[in-house]
Protein backbone atom coordinates (compact mmCIF):
# COMPACT_ATOMS: atom_id res chain seq x y z
CA UNK A 1 0.00 0.00 0.00
CA UNK A 2 1.03 3.70 -1.15
CA UNK A 3 1.59 5.83 1.79
CA UNK A 4 -0.66 8.23 0.79
CA UNK A 5 -3.40 4.82 0.58
CA UNK A 6 -2.34 4.20 4.19
CA UNK A 7 -2.44 8.00 5.85
CA UNK A 8 -5.79 7.95 4.53
CA UNK A 9 -6.69 4.87 5.71
CA UNK A 10 -5.36 5.50 9.30
CA UNK A 11 -7.06 8.99 9.49
CA UNK A 12 -10.75 7.16 8.28
CA UNK A 13 -10.16 4.46 11.21
CA UNK A 14 -8.91 7.14 14.05
CA UNK A 15 -11.83 9.10 12.77
CA UNK A 16 -14.50 6.13 13.05
CA UNK A 17 -14.19 5.89 16.44
CA UNK A 18 -13.36 8.77 18.30
CA UNK A 19 -11.22 8.63 21.67
CA UNK A 20 -10.93 4.93 20.97
CA UNK A 21 -6.78 4.39 21.44
CA UNK A 22 -5.03 2.59 18.73
CA UNK A 23 -1.55 1.34 19.23
CA UNK A 24 1.27 1.89 16.53
CA UNK A 25 1.52 -2.25 16.82
CA UNK A 26 -2.69 -2.48 15.02
CA UNK A 27 -1.51 -0.75 12.05
CA UNK A 28 1.80 -2.18 12.03
CA UNK A 29 0.18 -5.56 11.36
CA UNK A 30 -2.90 -3.75 9.85
CA UNK A 31 -0.02 -2.92 6.85
CA UNK A 32 2.22 -4.70 7.28
CA UNK A 33 4.77 -1.61 7.64
CA UNK A 34 7.87 -0.81 10.06
CA UNK A 35 7.00 1.13 12.82
CA UNK A 36 9.02 3.92 11.68
CA UNK A 37 7.13 4.11 8.75
CA UNK A 38 3.61 4.21 10.33
CA UNK A 39 4.93 6.83 12.66
CA UNK A 40 5.77 9.13 9.86
CA UNK A 41 1.74 8.36 8.53
CA UNK A 42 0.20 9.30 11.68
CA UNK A 43 2.45 12.63 11.61
CA UNK A 44 1.10 13.20 8.19
CA UNK A 45 -2.60 12.02 9.43
CA UNK A 46 -2.46 14.16 12.16
CA UNK A 47 -1.57 17.20 10.05
CA UNK A 48 -4.15 16.22 7.93
CA UNK A 49 -7.06 15.99 10.68
CA UNK A 50 -5.79 19.04 12.22
CA UNK A 51 -6.19 21.37 8.76
CA UNK A 52 -10.15 19.93 9.09
CA UNK A 53 -10.76 22.08 11.97
CA UNK A 54 -12.75 18.80 13.27
CA UNK A 55 -10.70 17.40 15.44
CA UNK A 56 -6.60 16.42 15.83
CA UNK A 57 -5.00 13.07 16.62
CA UNK A 58 -2.92 12.97 20.20
CA UNK A 59 -0.18 10.37 21.15
CA UNK A 60 -0.60 8.74 24.22
CA UNK A 61 3.23 7.68 25.02
CA UNK A 62 3.99 4.36 27.63
CA UNK A 63 3.24 1.37 27.20
CA UNK A 64 -0.11 1.07 27.40
CA UNK A 65 -0.22 3.95 24.39
CA UNK A 66 -1.30 4.69 20.90
CA UNK A 67 -2.65 6.89 18.73
CA UNK A 68 -6.59 8.24 18.96
CA UNK A 69 -9.00 10.68 17.27
CA UNK A 70 -10.17 13.60 19.31
CA UNK A 71 -13.33 15.30 18.22
CA UNK A 72 -13.12 19.09 18.45
CA UNK A 73 -14.35 22.12 16.58
CA UNK A 74 -12.92 25.13 15.58
CA UNK A 75 -14.84 28.57 16.74
CA UNK A 76 -15.31 29.43 12.56
CA UNK A 77 -16.83 26.19 11.98
CA UNK A 78 -18.98 26.20 15.26
CA UNK A 79 -19.87 29.63 13.61
CA UNK A 80 -21.16 28.30 10.90
CA UNK A 81 -22.68 25.56 12.73
CA UNK A 82 -25.10 28.53 14.64
CA UNK A 83 -25.64 30.55 11.55
CA UNK A 84 -27.18 27.27 9.62
CA UNK A 85 -29.45 25.80 12.40
CA UNK A 86 -30.29 30.34 13.19
CA UNK A 87 -31.19 30.55 9.35
CA UNK A 88 -33.22 27.21 9.06
CA UNK A 89 -34.94 28.41 12.74
CA UNK A 90 -35.75 31.52 10.87
CA UNK A 91 -37.97 29.97 7.68
CA UNK A 92 -41.53 31.24 8.05
CA UNK A 93 -42.93 27.88 7.16
CA UNK A 94 -41.45 26.86 10.64
CA UNK A 95 -44.05 29.09 12.52
CA UNK A 96 -47.11 26.96 14.04
CA UNK A 97 -49.60 28.22 16.01
CA UNK A 98 -48.82 28.78 19.47
CA UNK A 99 -45.38 30.02 18.99
CA UNK A 100 -44.36 27.26 18.69
CA UNK A 101 -41.72 26.01 15.45
CA UNK A 102 -41.30 22.73 13.36
CA UNK A 103 -38.02 21.26 14.28
CA UNK A 104 -38.11 17.49 13.40
CA UNK A 105 -36.49 17.89 10.29
CA UNK A 106 -33.23 19.67 12.03
CA UNK A 107 -32.99 17.23 14.71
CA UNK A 108 -32.95 14.49 12.25
CA UNK A 109 -30.61 16.01 9.26
CA UNK A 110 -27.10 14.00 10.22
CA UNK A 111 -24.94 17.15 8.86
CA UNK A 112 -27.02 19.53 11.56
CA UNK A 113 -26.73 17.42 14.29
CA UNK A 114 -22.84 16.21 13.87
CA UNK A 115 -22.10 19.93 14.09
CA UNK A 116 -24.04 20.49 17.15
CA UNK A 117 -22.73 17.20 18.23
CA UNK A 118 -19.21 18.16 17.78
CA UNK A 119 -19.86 21.74 19.77
CA UNK A 120 -21.13 19.62 22.62
CA UNK A 121 -18.38 16.76 22.30
CA UNK A 122 -15.80 20.06 22.73
CA UNK A 123 -17.27 21.65 25.76
CA UNK A 124 -17.87 18.49 27.59
CA UNK A 125 -15.00 16.33 26.59
CA UNK A 126 -13.42 16.78 30.26
CA UNK A 127 -16.41 16.61 32.12
CA UNK A 128 -15.61 13.08 33.14
CA UNK A 129 -19.02 11.44 32.15
CA UNK A 130 -19.51 7.77 31.79
CA UNK A 131 -22.85 8.08 29.67
CA UNK A 132 -25.44 10.67 27.80
CA UNK A 133 -28.18 11.19 28.79
CA UNK A 134 -31.60 11.89 27.11
CA UNK A 135 -35.58 11.72 26.33
CA UNK A 136 -37.05 10.46 23.48
CA UNK A 137 -37.62 11.31 20.76
CA UNK A 138 -36.39 14.13 19.09
CA UNK A 139 -33.03 14.49 21.40
CA UNK A 140 -32.45 11.09 20.80
CA UNK A 141 -30.08 11.56 17.24
CA UNK A 142 -28.12 14.33 18.81
CA UNK A 143 -27.68 12.86 22.44
CA UNK A 144 -26.18 9.62 20.24
CA UNK A 145 -24.16 11.87 17.69
CA UNK A 146 -22.77 13.64 21.16
CA UNK A 147 -22.07 10.06 23.17
CA UNK A 148 -20.47 8.56 19.47
CA UNK A 149 -17.88 10.98 19.57
CA UNK A 150 -17.09 10.88 22.81
CA UNK A 151 -16.85 7.25 22.90
CA UNK A 152 -19.57 6.95 25.45
CA UNK A 153 -22.94 5.06 25.72
CA UNK A 154 -26.58 6.49 25.46
CA UNK A 155 -29.37 6.21 28.40
CA UNK A 156 -31.95 7.11 26.97
CA UNK A 157 -35.41 7.81 29.44
CA UNK A 158 -38.65 6.79 28.49
CA UNK A 159 -41.91 9.09 28.59
CA UNK A 160 -43.92 5.60 29.58
CA UNK A 161 -42.76 2.29 30.71
CA UNK A 162 -41.73 -0.20 27.91
CA UNK A 163 -41.73 -4.16 29.40
CA UNK A 164 -38.85 -4.79 26.96
CA UNK A 165 -37.33 -2.53 29.34
CA UNK A 166 -37.40 -4.34 32.86
CA UNK A 167 -37.10 -3.27 36.15
CA UNK A 168 -37.85 0.48 35.82
CA UNK A 169 -37.78 3.42 38.25
CA UNK A 170 -40.62 6.13 37.54
CA UNK A 171 -41.39 10.10 38.31
CA UNK A 172 -43.58 12.67 37.64
CA UNK A 173 -42.50 15.99 37.04
CA UNK A 174 -44.31 18.95 35.77
CA UNK A 175 -42.73 20.28 32.12
CA UNK A 176 -41.53 23.31 31.33
CA UNK A 177 -44.20 24.39 28.90
CA UNK A 178 -47.07 23.51 31.19
CA UNK A 179 -48.42 22.76 34.48
CA UNK A 180 -49.75 19.15 33.36
CA UNK A 181 -48.07 16.47 35.46
CA UNK A 182 -46.15 13.96 33.00
CA UNK A 183 -44.43 10.58 33.87
CA UNK A 184 -40.95 9.60 32.41
CA UNK A 185 -39.23 6.33 33.58
CA UNK A 186 -35.83 4.74 33.31
CA UNK A 187 -34.40 0.52 33.16
CA UNK A 188 -32.93 -0.01 36.20
CA UNK A 189 -30.24 -1.70 34.22
CA UNK A 190 -29.24 1.61 32.03
CA UNK A 191 -26.12 2.93 33.92
CA UNK A 192 -24.16 1.22 36.79
CA UNK A 193 -24.58 2.93 40.10
CA UNK A 194 -22.29 5.83 41.07
CA UNK A 195 -21.77 6.86 37.46
CA UNK A 196 -21.69 10.43 36.10
CA UNK A 197 -23.99 11.44 32.76
CA UNK A 198 -24.22 14.22 30.48
CA UNK A 199 -27.87 15.46 29.72
CA UNK A 200 -28.11 16.63 25.71
CA UNK A 201 -31.39 17.66 24.76
CA UNK A 202 -32.75 19.43 21.71
CA UNK A 203 -35.18 21.86 23.21
CA UNK A 204 -36.02 23.60 26.72
CA UNK A 205 -38.41 26.14 27.21
CA UNK A 206 -38.53 26.29 31.52
CA UNK A 207 -36.29 23.59 32.05
CA UNK A 208 -38.96 20.97 33.45
CA UNK A 209 -38.27 17.40 30.99
CA UNK A 210 -34.51 18.43 31.94
CA UNK A 211 -35.14 18.78 36.01
CA UNK A 212 -36.96 15.53 35.51
CA UNK A 213 -34.23 13.64 33.78
CA UNK A 214 -31.50 14.77 36.65
CA UNK A 215 -33.96 13.98 39.26
CA UNK A 216 -34.69 9.94 37.81
CA UNK A 217 -31.22 9.52 36.98
CA UNK A 218 -30.48 10.66 40.91
CA UNK A 219 -33.00 7.74 41.28
CA UNK A 220 -30.71 5.21 40.01
CA UNK A 221 -27.38 6.94 41.59
CA UNK A 222 -26.14 8.99 38.73
CA UNK A 223 -24.86 11.96 39.20
CA UNK A 224 -25.35 14.65 36.19
CA UNK A 225 -21.69 16.65 35.13
CA UNK A 226 -23.31 19.01 32.29
CA UNK A 227 -26.29 19.89 30.46
CA UNK A 228 -26.62 20.63 26.97
CA UNK A 229 -29.46 21.31 24.75
CA UNK A 230 -29.55 22.53 21.25
CA UNK A 231 -32.23 25.16 21.45
CA UNK A 232 -33.24 27.18 24.94
CA UNK A 233 -35.88 29.25 24.79
CA UNK A 234 -35.02 33.14 26.71
CA UNK A 235 -38.78 33.54 28.31
CA UNK A 236 -39.02 32.26 31.25
CA UNK A 237 -35.65 33.96 32.02
CA UNK A 238 -35.59 31.73 34.82
CA UNK A 239 -35.29 27.92 34.57
CA UNK A 240 -36.18 25.09 36.39
CA UNK A 241 -32.30 24.28 35.87
CA UNK A 242 -29.75 26.70 36.37
CA UNK A 243 -26.43 25.26 34.53
CA UNK A 244 -26.90 24.45 31.30
CA UNK A 245 -25.14 25.09 27.75
CA UNK A 246 -27.58 25.84 24.73
CA UNK A 247 -26.11 26.33 21.16
CA UNK A 248 -28.74 28.75 20.08
CA UNK A 249 -31.64 31.17 22.09
CA UNK A 250 -35.45 31.07 20.88
CA UNK A 251 -36.57 34.81 21.35
CA UNK A 252 -39.70 35.85 19.68
CA UNK A 253 -42.28 33.63 17.18
CA UNK A 254 -44.17 36.41 15.59
CA UNK A 255 -47.17 34.41 14.11
CA UNK A 256 -48.67 37.51 12.38
CA UNK A 257 -45.25 39.07 10.60
CA UNK A 258 -43.86 35.86 10.18
CA UNK A 259 -40.60 36.88 12.23
CA UNK A 260 -38.42 34.36 14.48
CA UNK A 261 -36.23 35.42 16.43
CA UNK A 262 -32.78 32.96 16.81
CA UNK A 263 -29.68 34.54 18.76
CA UNK A 264 -26.61 32.11 18.67
CA UNK A 265 -24.20 31.75 21.97
CA UNK A 266 -21.35 33.31 21.85
CA UNK A 267 -20.04 31.45 24.70
CA UNK A 268 -19.04 28.64 22.92
CA UNK A 269 -16.37 30.40 20.78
Amino acid sequence: MKRSHRVGAICQILTESPQKLFSLNYFCDKFAAAKSSISEDISAAKEAVKASGYGYIETVSGASGGVRYISDISPEKAKEVQNDLCNMLREESRILGGGFLYTSDIMYDPSIVKGMAQIFAKHFKDAGADYVATIETKGIPVAFMTAHLLNLPVIVVRRETKISEGATVSINYFPGSSERLQKMSISKRAAAPGSKALIIDDFMRGGGSIKGIAEILSEVEIEVVGTGVAISNIEPKKKKVSNYFPIVYLGNVDENNKFVEVIPNSQIY
